[in-house]
């Protein structure tokens, strides 16, 4: 067939595999057509105890300064057989939820005023920005003095950490939106309901999983300054009774709690998040014409 600009003959290309073409179908390459497995993730932390472990036993490690991990492994099998781990979890989660459900619900609400309205974005914005640069042991004091030492200063802090990350990429994502569907929207006759509920919520959701996201990893951070407050029980209760008592076994036993708090957490947010943007993966699979 010859070319219509040059007029020489153009040899077509061969057609590509049966397997091949499966693979583009499905969006095939991603990264380079690699596709890690399930364990892919385990093997930096499993090599990283492995080395800590070997360099605790040749003692190139200080065994006083970073005990081995089998003896961290000793320190929280011992707190659980002696049922004082499990509470301390629990009053962990319990605080962390409620943090960050109620940080994330304002943020949702405050997000969606500050977003859609320009007017609430001149009142609301510069005094929530000034507020983010307050760092989270400035409040302890404050909240303390209204709120008391029970478990309501806690919690209050906690979703204070978890409410920026939420509030600052649901307005990004909203401002983000293509103003086009918002008035094709507004001309097929939408309310004001129907718009947000079909295009301005699917249109911001992926910022909003970010924020969500953002906001648990926060709220996890923020747990360990709010149970310095006066607190009792908790894993962060945990880090300061081991910094007190010198036993860096159990400082770092809990550091690891809260590692394995925070991923299996940000796990079960991660599939709410692909569940919920399912359609967003199916358009990106579909071949192109």
């Amino acid at each position: 067939m010859p070319d219509t600009v040059s007029g020489q003959a153009v040899t077509p290309a061969p057609p590509l595999p049966r397997y091949t073409r499966a693979r583009v179908a499905r969006g095939w390459p991603r990264n380079g057509g690699y596709r890690p497995n399930r364990l892919t993730g385990w093997w930096l932390p499993l090599s990283f105890f492995a080395l800590a472990e070997l360099g605790a036993r040749l003692e190139i490690i200080p065994a006083r300064l970073f005990p081995p991990p089998s003896e961290l492994a000793q320190t929280l099998w011992n707190l659980a057989r002696r049922g004082e781990l499990a509470p301390h979890v629990a009053a962990s989660l319990a605080r962390v939820l409620a943090g960050f459900a109620a940080g994330s619900a304002l943020a949702v609400l405050l997000g969606f005023l500050v977003g859609l309205s320009r007017r609430a974005e001149a009142v609301l914005e510069p005094t929530l920005q000034a507020l983010r640069a307050i760092p989270s042991l400035a409040w302890i004091p404050l909240l303390l003095l209204w709120l008391g030492i029970d478990e309501t200063p806690k919690v209050v802090l906690i979703a204070i950490g978890a409410f920026f990350p939420v509030y600052l990429n649901l307005v990004a994502g909203l401002h983000d939106i293509d103003h086009k569907l918002v008035e094709l929207g507004t001309s097929c006759g939408l309310s004001s309901t129907r718009l947000i509920r079909h295009v301005l919520l699917p249109g911001c959701l992926p910022y909003l999983f970010a924020g969500l996201r953002g906001g648990l990893s926060l709220a996890w951070m923020f747990l360990v300054a709010a149970e310095l407050i006066a607190a009792t029980r908790g894993v962060g209760y945990l880090l300061s009774d081991g910094r007190e008592s010198s036993r860096p076994d159990l400082v770092l036993a809990a550091i690891l709690v809260l590692a394995i708090l925070g991923k299996l957490s940000d796990s079960l947010l991660r599939a709410l998040e692909k569940a919920c943007l399912r359609w967003r993966d199916a358009h990106r699979q579909q071949p192109r014409q």
